[in-house]
C-alpha cells in the first residue's frame, strides 16, 4: 500500500497536486482508525513524506477549533501547537496524558515530515516538483524558494511552546508522565 502511495504521489506532474487530491482521499479513513498503534503504524510507514505532510495537515487542521488557511509551513505548525485540541474522535478509554502524547507525537511527524519535503536534503528540496523536472534543478543545483512563514524565531518557538505546556497542564492537572517533556524536548 506504502509503495503505491508513493508512486501515486510521483506520477503526477505536480506531486503537490496528487499528494493532496490522495490525501483527502484518505483522511476519512484515517479518522476512522480505532487504534492508536494502527494511526502510527500507517502514518510511520508512509513512503511519500509529502503525503505524510499532507495527512498531517489535515488531521491538525480538523482539531483546530479555527482552521487556518495559510499554506504548510513552520509558522502554520506553530499555530497548530497553539490551535489544536486533542483530537475528539481518537478519544476512547486511553488516559487523558496518552492522548495529548499522540498529538505530541503527530506534531513532530508532521515537522519532520515538512522538514523533509522543504529543507533538509538536496534532493528532497525538490519533492513538490514533479519527477521529470526533479533531476533538472539538482543538476542546476536550483534552491527552493523559502517562504517568509518559514521564518521564525527561537522567541517565537519558546513563546508558543510554553503556551503548549501550560495548555497541557491545565488539562492534565498532575505532573507530566516521562514520555511527555521527553517529546516536548524533542519537539522544541
Amino acid at each position: 500500500l506504502q509503495r503505491m502511495l508513493s508512486m501515486a504521489v510521483e506520477v503526477d506532474r505536480s506531486p503537490t497536486c496528487s499528494s493532496r487530491k490522495i490525501a483527502d482521499d484518505l483522511f476519512p479513513f484515517i479518522l476512522n482508525i480505532p487504534l492508536r498503534s494502527q494511526r502510527e503504524a500507517l502514518l510511520n510507514t508512509m513512503e511519500s513524506q509529502l503525503l505524510r505532510c499532507r495527512l498531517l495537515e489535515l488531521l491538525f487542521q480538523h482539531s483546530c477549533d479555527v482552521p487556518t488557511t495559510s499554506s504548510m509551513s513552520l509558522e502554520k505548525i506553530l499555530y497548530f501547537l497553539s490551535h489544536s485540541s486533542v483530537l475528539p474522535q481518537f478519544q476512547d478509554e486511553t488516559a487523558t496524558w496518552q492522548r495529548w502524547d499522540e498529538m505530541l507525537q503527530y506534531l513532530s511527524l508532521l515537522l519532520m515530515s515538512y522538514q523533509s519535503v522543504k529543507l533538509a536534503f538536496p534532493l528532497a528540496e525538490h519533492l513538490r516538483s514533479s519527477l521529470s523536472d526533479r533531476m533538472d534543478l539538482i543538476i542546476q543545483k536550483a534552491k527552493p524558494r523559502v517562504q517568509d512563514s518559514d521564518d521564525i524565531s527561537q522567541l517565537d518557538i519558546r513563546l508558543k511552546m510554553n503556551n503548549f505546556i501550560n495548555r497541557m497542564q491545565k488539562a492534565l492537572g498532575q505532573p507530566f508522565p516521562p514520555q511527555i517533556p521527553e517529546k516536548l524536548f524533542m519537539l522544541q
